[in-house]
Parts: C-alpha cells; structure tokens; sequence
C-alpha cells in the first residue's frame, strides 16, 4: 500500500486536529523521527529512521550508545504509525538531495517494537527505490514468526549477538526478563533460513563482561551455523549507558576477529570512508539555513552521539557551521558534550 494510503485511525474533528499538531510540528522541528545522515562504518552515509520516539527496548545494554532505556518492554505496536514515519520521509525527500547509502531503522530503541516496521520498510522502499533498506536489531524478538515476517523485506539486516553465555549476556544486555537467550538465538538462524537478503552481524565486547574464551568458542560454532554474510566485532568507542561498561582490549578483538572469521574489522563509532557503490545511492535532503542544520544535528545526536567532525562529514557542512550549531545548542541546554579518549563526542 502506498505511503500516502495507510489507514489513520482518527476520525472527524480528531483527525483535522492530529493533522493540524503535525504541520505544527514539522514547522518547528522538520526532523522529530528522521535522522542524519550518519556515517556508518558498515553501511556507509546511512539516513535514520527511528520507529520509537523514545528509548523503548527489550535491553538496557550496558554500552547502549543513546543512554539507559527508560521502558523494558516486550510489547509490540506501532510507537511511530507507519503513515506518519513516512510522511515525514516523502516531506524529506521532496526537501532536497544530497548522497545516501541507505536507509536504516534504528533510532533510540528496538525497532522490531514497531508493528508498523514492515510497512515503514515497504514505503521506503518505494520512496527511493534505489536505496538499500537496512534494519538494525538486538535480535531479541526474532523468535516471534511475524517479526521475521515483517522485516523479510528489507536488503539488509544487521543483528547483534553479543555472547552466548547466560550469565555474561544478563550482565551485558540486562534484558527484559521474560527474554530467552537459547530462543534468541534459534530466532535468529530461522530467520537466516528464510532470509534473501545480505545479514551482518556484529558482536560488542566489553572488558570483562563478555571477553571470555566460553563466548568465543560459543559464538564461533554459532557463526559457522549462522553463515552470516558479514561479522563484525567492536567494542566502545562512545560513552555507555551505565558505569562499569569499558571497552575490550585490542588484543581480545584480533583474537575473535580472526576466531569468527571477520575480514574488515570497523571498531564501533568508525567513519565510513566513501559512499559505497554508486548504484546504491539516491539523493536526499542537504542542510540549509542555520536553524536548519541545528535541528538535523539535534535530532541526528539524540540517536547517536558523534563528534563535530563525524557531523561535518555526515551532513556535507563545514567544520565551522557544525561547531557554531552544536555550542549553540549545548548553551541552549539542547545537547551535552563528554570526552570519551581523545575525541569529544556530543549527545541529545
């Protein structure tokens, strides 16, 4: 069904309020669910959607990028309906053009959450047809049919598999407690049996959480089951969501890189160096007026946190007018900044 034809559930004076709440809206924050561009390291100059609006998740990671989730939840429905999500894209689109690589569903949250996510992935698809449609997941829910039903459409999907070890994955992940870890993982291998797209998964260390040789044994014999097309092993290089979470050593990342087989290591948080394959991309929105590059830059750091530099690369703007946006914002209280090593990284 075309973008513009989902059903609304408001009727009558309802709806031209609603309606009228989103002009408001787009007048004085044009980007409240669509984020970015971010430069990715897996999937190269990648524009955000976030289908929670808030930090909804089945996990509280200890490493979480976008900070503590505020609710655990197993609860699915549609948190960003599909018809808004996607009005804002088209709105996006029709703004202006610059280069993109993908498309990602990501954002604050879980985006599997959404029982609109399937929708939200087939609309996007038919705003830019020429784009890749990625889908960023804890992997947790994918035990459930409908969900791997509902993300079947995308090009990509990049799942996450921590450890295998219970204990390690209830202090790294701290899940939801209903949450199974044996049902993740035959969640996630069903899901690669009937997938036709491209799967990366990606494996976060943590120092002493789960840098363990049990793990890699573990997550190796799971990859040899999985036969994902692509592995990624990281650890921090951005502030965590909860005291105690620190990065593994780079000793314990050669060693599982080469375990798992992973032929193009990019550390968490790593700038993507080019555009990708020129096929793979289409054209969406460049920054414009100042108060319009402070609200991209807002709505962008509330998902992710990233130096002014990244920001710079990601958005096509100077160095200068990313900096003057962000202290701007940060005197405004809209944005903090935290040293993590020797870059300083800004968040929502």
């Amino acid at each position: 069904m075309p973008y513009d034809r989902w059903p609304l559930s408001t009727p009558g004076a309802a709806l031209s309020s609603c309606l009228r709440r989103d002009k408001e809206d787009r007048a004085t924050n044009a980007h409240k669910f669509i984020f970015g561009p971010v430069r990715s390291g897996r999937l190269g100059l990648s524009l955000g959607l976030d289908l929670l609006g808030a930090r909804i998740c089945t996990f509280d990671c200890l490493y979480c990028e976008v900070g503590p989730t505020d609710t655990l939840t197993v609860s699915r429905k549609p948190y960003i309906p599909a018809a808004r999500l996607l009005e804002e894209l088209a709105a996006v689109k029709a703004a202006g053009c610059g280069p993109i690589d993908a498309i990602t569903l990501g954002g604050l949250g879980e985006p599997t959450l959404n029982t609109d996510c399937g929708a939200i992935i087939a609309g996007a698809k038919e705003l830019f047809p020429d784009v890749p449609v990625a889908v960023l997941t804890n992997s947790s829910l994918l035990s459930d049919p409908q969900v791997r039903r509902d993300i079947a459409g995308a090009d990509i999907v990049l799942p996450s598999m921590d450890t295998l070890v219970a204990t390690e994955y209830r202090r790294v992940n701290r899940p939801h407690p209903s949450m199974d870890l044996a049902a993740i993982r035959r969640g996630l291998l069903e899901f690669r049996s009937g997938y036709a797209g491209r799967l990366f998964l990606e494996v976060l260390l943590l120092a002493g959480g789960n840098d363990t040789e049990e793990n890699l044994e573990l997550l190796r014999e799971f990859c040899r089951e999985l036969a994902p097309d692509r592995v990624d092993v990281v650890t921090m290089s951005r502030p965590g969501a909860h005291p105690g979470a620190a990065a593994a050593a780079s000793e314990v990342l050669v060693r599982f890189r080469q375990a798992l087989g992973v032929t193009a290591p990019s550390p968490a948080g790593e700038a993507f160096e080019g555009h990708g394959p020129a096929a793979l991309r289409a054209r969406v929105p460049a920054a414009g007026q100042a108060d319009d590059l402070a609200a991209r830059i807002a709505a962008s750091v509330t998902r992710r946190p990233q130096t002014a530099q990244g920001l710079s690369l990601a958005l096509g703007q100077t160095l200068a007018d990313v900096q003057a946006a962000l202290d701007t914002l940060e005197r405004d209280g809209a944005v903090r900044r935290e040293r993590a090593g020797e870059e300083i990284f800004y968040s929502g």
